[in-house]
Order: C-alpha cells, then sequence, then structure tokens
C-alpha cells in the first residue's frame, strides 16, 4: 500500500564522521568539487557545463543504472551502508523476534537464489488458480480485494490517509490505477508505439512463462493490453492529478457504488476489511470508476481473467524465479529506461526490505549512522530560513494583508523533523522466518494492510513518515504540516563541515527552503495553518500568485531534453517553485549571515559564486535518453540538467554574482523572471 503523497521533493544532508563498513565496498566521492567544473565555459553561456562540464566528460552512468548524478551516487552509498548492515543481520540475527532477527532472517531469504528457483511458479499457484476459478464479477472484486492486501494493484488503487478537507479524520480514497504502463499517454501517443508492442511482448512471455501455449499467451497478452488502454482512456494525466481539489469528491458508500456502477463495489469494501463505519469514501477520479464500472459489464470474465493473471504474475515476479524476475527486468528497465544490465542481488534484495519492514532497516541504520548532532544544527538552520521566509512574506508587494496574515499562520504552525521518527514502526506482530521469501513478501504487505485499517477510528497521526529514514531524501507533508529532513540525506554534497558557509547554504539550506517553499507553491498554498484543503486566499491575490507561476510553467516547458521533447512545465510547477524559492531564501539568508564578516576568495572565487556553483553541482546528472523520455513523462521534477540553472535565472544576483549581462545566453530580462516568495 502506498501513502498518498502530495507533496515531495528529492533533496539531502549530512555531517560528522560515519562509522566503517562492514562490506568491502568504498564510498563514492560526492562532496562539491572544483574538479567537477568547466572553466573554459562561460557561466553565462550554459552554467550547468561550468559548474559540473569536468563531471559530465569523465562520467559513465553505470551499466545497471538510468541516470547517474550527486543524488544516486549518495544513495549508492547509502545502499553500500546498508549492505553491512544486511549481511551482519542475516550472518548473526540474535533472538527470536527482535528487529536484528526480522531484518536478518528477511535479507538471508532474499539471497538464497536457489531456493527462490526451485520454487519456480509455486508461491502464487493458489492465486492463479483462483483467478481460474472466478464465476462472477463478485468473484472477481473478492479477489481484487485480496490482491490490494497484498500482493498487486489490479484495476484501480487506493489510499488510507487524512481526510484532506478534516484531517483530525482518516479517510479512504480510491484513487485511478490498474495500468502498467507510466502514465495514459504511453497507451495513445504514436512516441510510444515502440514501448506498446514491446509491453504486448512483455505480457505474452510472462505467461508463457506461467504455463500458456504460446499462441494463448499472444491472445490473452493483446486483451491485457486492449484493457489497460480501455482504463487508460479515461484516466487523468500526471499533470491533472496534482490538483488537490480537482482530484477530492467526497461520497457516501451508496453514492460511490453508484459511481462506479458495474463494479461491485460494497463487495469488494466488505472484502478488504474497510470497517462499516467508515461510511463515507472519497474518490479521487469518478470518471475513470464510472469507466471501470462499464468496462466489467461490457467484457466477458475470461477477458478479465487474462489481465488479472497477468497483474499477478507482474507484481510477484521481483519475488519469483529468475526467469520471471529477469523478464520484468528487461522490459521495465532495458525498454522503458534503457538499462543494460540488473543492479546485484543484494542490492535489490535491500530495496525490497526497504520497501517492506524498512523502518526496521531503518533503526539498524540510524544507530550506526546517524550522528545527534546534525539534528540541532539543521533545526536551526531551519528557524534561520523560516525567519528569512517570515520577512519577505511581510515585504511582498502583491499579496494583501488579509492573505500575509494566513500565510505567517501557516509558516508558524509547520513541524520540523529531522532524522529518524521518534517512534519507531512496531513490527512485533510480523512473522519473519526463513521459509522463503515470498512468503516473508506476502506477509509483510498483510502485515502493513492490517495496521492501516487499525487507523480507522482513532486521530489522523501527524507524526508518521512517509519515507524510511536511511533513504536520500527531504518531503513536505501537507496535511501534516510536516518537513522531513530524512537521515539519509545529511550528508555531502548536501552538507558538509568541512566546507564554507557559502557551499552549505547552497546546499543543504537551499534544500531546507525548497521544503518549506512546498507549503506555498501551487498544491502546498492550498492548504491551511491546520493542513486542510481550504481557500484561504483572496481572489486577487490567488490570480497574481497563478500569474507569476505562468511564468516558471513557461519558462521550463521552453526547455528542450532531447530534440522535439520538451518539459512539461505544469507537471513539474510544485518542484519548480520550491527550487525558485529554496534558492532564493538561501541566498538571502547567506548574505544575511556574512554581514559584518571577511567575504575572502575562495580557490577564486567569491562566496556567491561557490553558493551558485554548489547548487548546480547537486543536480549533476547524466541520463540514459530512454530514462530521460520517462521522467519527463511522469514528473514531478525536471531534469537535473535544468534544475542546476533553471531556478537562478530568475534572480538578479545570480547574474551580478557572474557578471552575466543582456546578451549573454542565459540572460533573462527583469520582466520574463518569476518572483513569488
Amino acid at each position: 500500500m502506498k501513502h498518498s503523497q502530495l507533496l515531495f521533493a528529492t533533496f539531502g544532508l549530512s555531517a560528522g564522521a560515519l562509522a566503517p563498513l562492514a562490506a568491502t565496498e568504498a564510498m563514492i566521492p560526492v562532496a562539491f568539487s572544483l574538479d567537477y567544473m568547466d572553466r573554459s565555459v562561460s557561466p553565462g553561456a550554459d552554467f550547468n557545463r561550468y559548474a559540473n562540464g569536468g563531471w559530465l566528460e569523465r562520467t559513465e552512468i553505470p551499466a545497471d543504472k538510468s541516470r547517474w548524478g550527486a543524488f544516486d551516487a549518495l544513495g549508492e552509498n547509502n545502499w553500500r551502508r546498508i549492505r553491512g548492515l544486511l549481511e551482519e543481520a542475516a550472518a548473526d540475527p540474535g533472538p527470536a523476534g527482535t528487529t536484528r532477527q526480522k531484518v536478518g532472517d528477511f535479507f538471508a531469504t532474499a539471497l538464497d537464489t536457489a531456493a527462490i528457483d526451485a520454487a519456480g511458479l509455486k508461491p502464487i499457484e493458489a492465486e492463479l488458480a483462483r483467478i481460474e476459478a472466478l464465476g462472477s464479477v463478485d468473484d472477481l472484486a473478492r479477489y481484487v480485494a485480496d490482491a490490494h492486501a497484498h500482493i498487486g494493484a489490479p484495476l484501480f488503487s487506493f489510499n488510507i490517509y487524512a481526510d484532506q478537507k478534516k484531517n483530525d479524520d482518516v479517510a479512504f480514497y480510491l484513487l485511478q490505477g490498474g495500468m502498467s504502463l507510466p502514465t495514459r499517454d504511453y497507451y495513445f501517443d504514436e512516441a510510444h508505439a515502440k514501448v506498446r508492442t514491446a509491453f504486448i511482448e512483455h505480457v505474452a512471455r510472462l505467461l508463457e512463462l506461467a504455463g500458456a501455449a504460446a499462441e494463448s499467451a499472444r491472445a490473452q497478452a493483446e486483451t491485457v493490453f486492449d484493457l489497460e488502454r480501455a482504463l487508460a482512456q479515461d484516466a487523468k494525466p500526471p499533470a491533472e492529478l496534482r490538483d488537490p481539489l480537482a482530484n477530492y469528491h467526497k461520497l457516501t458508500r451508496a453514492e460511490a457504488a453508484a459511481a462506479a456502477a458495474g463494479f461491485p463495489l460494497p463487495t469488494y469494501l466488505e472484502a478488504l476489511g474497510l470497517p462499516e463505519a467508515e461510511r463515507d469514501l472519497i474518490m479521487g477520479q469518478p470518471q475513470f470508476f464510472a469507466s471501470l464500472g462499464r468496462l466489467l459489464t461490457e467484457r466477458p470474465l475470461a477477458e478479465w481473467k487474462s489481465y488479472l493473471r497477468y497483474q499477478a504474475l507482474a507484481a510477484a515476479a521481483p519475488y519469483l524465479a529468475a526467469p520471471f524476475e529477469n523478464e520484468r527486468f528487461r522490459f521495465y528497465q532495458q525498454v522503458l529506461s534503457g538499462v543494460p544490465q540488473q543492479e546485484p542481488r543484494w542490492r535489490r534484495a535491500a530495496t525490497v526490505l526497504d520497501g517492506t519492514i524498512g523502518f526496521a532497516v531503518g533503526r539498524l541504520y540510524v544507530e550506526r549512522y546517524f550522528p545527534p548532532a546534525v539534528k540541532a544544527r539543521l533545526e536551526s538552520m531551519v528557524d534561520n530560513m523560516r525567519g528569512v521566509l517570515k520577512d519577505r512574506i511581510l515585504a511582498l508587494d502583491w499579496m494583501s494583508d488579509a492573505t500575509k496574515a494566513r500565510a505567517l499562520e501557516k509558516l508558524a504552525a509547520f513541524r520540523v523533523v529531522i532524522g529518524a521518527p521518534e517512534e519507531w514502526r512496531d513490527y512485533s506482530a510480523l512473522e519473519v522466518a526463513r521459509d522463503g521469501f515470498y512468503a516473508n513478501v506476502h506477509r509483510a504487505f498483510a502485515f502493513d494492510h492490517r495496521r492501516q485499517l487499525a487507523k480507522f477510528g482513532r486521530p489522523f497521526d501527524r507524526s508518521e513518515w512517509l519515507r524510511t529514514p536511511q533513504q536520500v531524501n527531504a518531503y513536505y507533508q501537507p496535511s501534516a504540516g510536516q518537513l522531513v529532513f530524512l537521515a539519509g540525506i545529511l550528508q555531502p554534497p548536501y552538507f558538509d563541515p568541512a566546507m564554507d558557509d557559502a557551499v552549505n547554504y547552497g546546499a543543504i539550506v537551499a534544500v531546507i527552503g525548497h521544503e518549506i517553499t512546498h507549503g506555498f507553491d501551487d498544491k502546498g498554498r492550498l492548504y491551511d495553518a491546520q493542513g486542510n484543503l481550504a481557500d484561504w486566499w483572496t481572489a486577487e491575490d490567488a490570480e497574481k500568485f497563478n500569474a507569476r507561476a505562468q511564468k516558471l510553467v513557461e519558462q521550463y516547458g521552453a526547455y528542450e531534453a532531447l530534440p522535439g521533447l520538451f518539459v512539461n512545465g505544469k507537471l513539474c510547477l510544485g518542484e519548480n517553485i520550491a527550487d525558485l524559492g529554496g534558492t532564493s531564501i538561501a541566498f538571502e539568508a547567506l548574505q544575511r549571515s556574512l554581514r559584518g564578516k571577511e567575504r575572502p576568495l575562495i580557490d577564486g572565487l567569491t562566496p556567491e559564486q561557490r553558493f551558485y556553483i554548489a547548487w548546480a553541482q547537486v543536480w549533476r546528472t547524466k541520463f540514459r535518453d530512454d530514462a530521460l523520455r520517462r521522467a519527463v513523462a511522469t514528473g514531478p521534477h525536471s531534469p537535473g540538467m535544468f534544475r542546476a540553472y533553471g531556478p537562478l535565472v530568475n534572480q538578479q544576483s545570480f547574474f551580478d554574482a557572474f557578471g552575466i549581462k543582456e546578451g549573454d545566453p542565459l540572460w533573462r530580462k527583469p520582466e520574463q523572471r518569476a518572483k513569488i516568495w
């Protein structure tokens, strides 16, 4: 089950010496470096190449990766640390029922490829038999509920999260889903015709591996694609899914059942275990569910069995014998992202553990690798940035006093969480044993489903984490009013105590500003100080905000990632607003910190220049072409090569720092620049 992550940002930070690795792999250099630069390039012509050209020339994307950059290298370093922890736990799991035992035994079964391959299709034979035995749409609804509670997401998806308009309550969300390709456009646009052909081949291969004759497998694959394309017809594209108001429709159970007429929703909800007391539901995309219900009445049950058979195989493939896992990799990584080879087995296993019992892994990680001193230093930085943004809101010339007062109320209400959760998730009720990899995955998903259902009847838990602390990330959770900086990202190149303030302000402080600004981007601004969707803006202020944001839509929409492939400015708008706010607020904070101090050149660079170079180096990135196409299609972030300078060309201070003037390629006229917060 996935949480509703309404706003999210990828970023990083760090400090302090780390404990030695248990595994033998060395750490990848990631810190700020002049060696990454190409000073033969004018910063006013191509700032990404100026800051990162040396690195771009020397760097090859690893064979098992779809892209490579500072963010990815730091992530790889973290995975190597995690590998050491997992191997230690597997070799010496300790007493039964402990966190270490569960982590160690789970990892051991994930690495036991001999047992996994010997089991073949056996782990899901009963599920496939159940699909074959379906005799009615009611049976289908019960099966879908069981898949949603364990491994799989056929037909649609659901979520258990705060009611976004009344967040004291926990709500059940029905959301579009059930499609295998990245976005609805993959089913229709001519640019993705080859992917569609490859998808049908992929479906047929999986069905053949499960025992279907070649001719039957091909016919079923055509049916699967046809059904998914029909589902996609009335699905919203990613940019439209970003609007929380347009994707919020609170309905009674009877109203929801009528909206999805043709799909036995009451049967599904009962089988899923949703308490009867929860009488209201939130349907994200009613048109999609109306289409789904219609399709279930129009298309024969035999076709839906083919669809469910494939969905079951695709969901289980990462935990099954090598032929199934390899086929899934071939399509989803090689075809869709151009990745030549799989990551090593330990890395794939560690990823599975992160997605199933990730907070158990995180507890081991934080105990060894998160220096407590980082938390206090980061809290101080957050307070400083909050103060800068407060002053900027008060000084805005386009916002009314009434809206300013509400904005300041919201800013003051932000809760900041750093490193790790105060209370760790309790896995005591989860059984983990060395009886099989699939069995552990199945039990883990079932455990989490029960944990989610237990939220009903209780107040929304604003302290719950939506990401495990070992991940390289930071995020803003609007319904909880929560800014979270994960332990895994608190390392160079984001925060480096060995570097001067200018570098740290350009990296970690800009990250802090990015996350704070998410509370006031095109989506975040729709939530009030209590974290509820509410219209707290005057109509005139909202109109002025949208006009300013439109400049970013147009700016990024003109960036050409590949010939003929342009960034989707609407899809990436929230992140681009956050980048603009984060860098401009952090730059002002740097200027305040430098008042009355000497400003020596370091390596021939001013503090202002080092600030902007540090920002750009955080976003040094190389993509495989197929991966770049997929990234642009699915968003919500602009590719790194545009994040490196996109927010900066809206700031006169950037032009001043490098002497960039009218006539230079990166120069933007003042009237073209976006300035919001």
